[in-house]
């Protein structure tokens, strides 16, 4: 039989990113204090010099996707214009020059200077890992990993979103995850990321001046997913009439300088030949303001929704507690939301103070991101591979930024446990422990990490290994460093 986590085990796997070697020195007995001394917006926030904003992010991605044309439109006409397929490589003297480019560049037209796709990303992927490593306790970070799941979009939408995924996240989400929901469901549904991920920029109104013009009408995704994923949740009282009549009420939102003849990148902007004329009914209320008014109105009845208080309050309390949570949460926290206008800082503060949420016995699984932060700071290991951590991630389910759905990733056991997924921890686990095991016993960070929380089934297990970097992999597939 497993034995009770003290509270100290309870509150840095349950509501944190996992302890070090020296955590309990650090932070001190009373690991509640620790959690709440990091409710603050300053905790959530991403700084540093070289992140590029949304607008950078736009901008790079357009200059590498224009010069990759160019690329293709000179081989093209070199294609045409010689006699004979030249051989790999070759190209024609005045071919590159006729197509606007320089003549005799390589075959690949390397440039040692160009930042490329991947690059942008890993930026950001880098400035994420580096944040959640240096958090005391990592508190904050896990609220914020909760929302940004929340409001997920994903990489594959194209090649614009490599630029704009790590911007959205630092500029929508965290400088608002302790503020009002109302403040951050705004942000989201404003920036450029969530209005090219659910297709927002393809939504015209039907009678407006340019649906009228091109045939083309509603597009549904945006409105859909803030009813049905955002705020109300299903069967939060939304019919279709509504989702149609919310589409309606955001036609026109877009972004400038992607698809709009507009000076300058990725902001919102509203595009009023777009917007469907005329006042929509939405749960029963008639919104008939101007402009982008009558979208920010609904955005904003719908964060203070009885319905909305409701679903968030059950996910939340189903993230960090357990798949079932304890309905006393649930309900500590819907009341909490209602009573303080989605006060998010003050939602956080019940999480980590109610009684339920420290119930002695862990009931939930780390997410693959979690678990390798989880591995990064019980073990010291530098974070300097981010390709190699990246892929990591993948190979585990959980690609950065890239969920399977516009739903986020799945986080209740039977998506975690799964065979497969298990075998691709063990592998890394595996991979990750060979390294580090000249310089860690694992005897002793295992001792250090759970003391007397560690079974001793998985104390014997560790002193059994057959050498340090088995012992270590065991340490991180054991439930104790598993389970939250």
């Amino acid at each position: 039989m497993a034995r009770p986590e003290r509270p100290f085990q309870i509150g840095i796997q349950r509501f944190g990113l996992g302890a070090g070697p020296a955590s309990r020195d650090r932070l001190g007995p009373d690991i509640r204090a620790a959690l709440l001394d990091e409710i603050r917006a300053e905790r959530a926030l991403i700084q540093g010099e070289g992140l590029p904003t949304t607008a950078r992010g736009i901008q790079i991605v357009t200059q590498i996707e224009d010069r990759r044309r160019m690329e293709r439109a000179a081989r093209r006409q070199v294609a045409q214009q010689a006699p004979s397929a030249p051989a790999m490589g070759e190209v024609a003297p005045g071919a590159m020059a006729s197509a606007g480019m320089p003549a005799n560049p390589p075959a690949a037209m390397p440039d040692p200077e160009a930042i490329r796709l991947r690059d942008i990303l890993h930026i950001d992927v880098k400035a994420r890992i580096d944040h959640g490593l240096a958090a005391p306790a990592g508190f904050a970070e896990r609220w914020v990993l909760f929302w940004s799941n929340h409001f997920c979009i994903a990489l594959r939408r194209g090649q614009i979103m490599q630029g704009i995924a790590g911007p959205y996240e630092r500029e929508a989400i965290r400088p608002h995850v302790f503020g009002r929901f109302a403040d951050l469901l705004v942000a989201v549904e404003t920036h450029p990321a969530m209005l090219h991920y659910l297709d927002q920029r393809q939504s015209i109104g039907p009678n407006s001046p340019a649906g009228q013009r091109r045939r083309r009408g509603l597009n549904e995704n945006l409105a859909r997913e803030i009813l049905e994923l955002h705020t109300l949740g299903v069967g939060g009282g939304y019919n279709q009439a509504d989702v149609t009549a919310f589409a309606r009420a955001l036609t026109g939102w877009s972004i400038t300088g992607f698809e709009e003849n507009i000076d300058g990148y990725g902001a919102f902007v509203f595009a009023p030949n777009r917007h469907e004329p005329g006042p929509q009914q939405v749960l029963g209320r008639s919104y008939g303001q101007e402009g982008k008014e009558k979208g920010l109105a609904i955005l904003r009845d719908l964060a203070r929704h009885p319905s909305t208080a409701r679903f968030l309050a059950t996910k939340i309390a189903r993230h960090f507690v357990a798949d079932s949570p304890p309905p006393a949460l649930v309900a500590a926290l819907e009341a909490e939301f209602r009573k303080t206008d989605g006060d998010l800082a003050a939602l956080a503060r019940v999480l980590v103070t109610h009684p339920a949420s420290l119930q002695p016995s862990p009931a939930k699984i780390r997410t693959p991101y979690e678990f390798l932060l989880a591995s990064l700071r019980a073990t010291g290991a530098p974070a300097d591979r981010i390709p190699a951590l990246a892929n990591a991630l993948n190979l585990m389910g959980q690609p950065l930024w890239n969920p399977p759905g516009p739903n986020g990733f799945p986080d209740d056991e039977a998506s975690l446990v799964a065979p497969k997924a298990i075998k691709t921890r063990l592998e890394f686990a595996l991979q990750f422990a060979r390294p580090l095991g000249g310089r860690i016993d694992p005897r002793d960070l295992a001792e250090a990490l759970f003391g007397e929380a560690l079974s001793t089934e998985t104390r014997q297990a560790i002193a059994r290994a057959e050498t340090r970097p088995q012992g270590l992999a065991l340490l991180l597939m054991a439930p104790e460093f598993q389970r939250r």
